[in-house]
């Protein structure tokens, strides 16, 4: 994320959230997302609190 040049994860930011899901809408690892333990709970952080104002979907089957 640092070499992308993102500071902040806002939970409004929807595009750059999805880029953190797979395709059935569950959050991908750091081993993929290639991003710092710290970067990875504010993602979680960001991603969970869309879901729960209904921006991003939850996981579906």
């Amino acid at each position: 994320m640092d070499a992308a040049g993102i500071t902040y994860v806002d939970y409004k930011d929807t595009h750059l959230l999805r880029g953190f899901l797979s395709d059935r809408g569950k959050i991908r690892s750091r081993r993929v997302t290639r991003v710092t333990a710290r970067q990875q709970r504010a993602l979680a952080a960001a991603i969970k609190n869309a879901r729960e104002m209904a921006l991003l979907p939850y996981a579906s089957r």
